[in-house]
């Protein structure tokens, strides 16, 4: 027997850096405003990569290029936890028709 149950209210964003989970998902909160959260992190992720890729690096040290990359795989991650929420919301409506 197969139990379905409700989809949680908060998810937690991927952490590394803790044991708990201190940054929630709200999947009540407006796929609007889901939306706009992922496409703000999306667009500055891309211009600093942009920056990032037109910079000349032999002048910076490799925990220079850590950081960078780091930075990058946060927001990265961040959208595509955020992103799992607008998928889960969106398989989880109802087909009308």
């Amino acid at each position: 027997m197969t139990m379905n149950h409700p989809p949680r209210r908060f998810t937690p964003f991927t952490q590394i850096a803790t044991d708990y989970p201190v940054l929630l998902i709200d999947s009540h909160a407006p796929l609007r405003e889901l939306h706009a959260c992922v496409s703000e992190r999306l667009n500055a992720v891309l211009k600093y990569l942009n920056l990032m890729a037109c910079t000349s690096l032999p002048d910076y040290a490799e925990n220079d290029i850590n950081t960078v990359t780091n930075i990058a795989r946060i927001l990265i991650q961040d959208v595509a936890d955020v992103f799992g929420v607008i998928e889960q919301l969106g398989f989880d409506e109802p087909v009308t028709g």
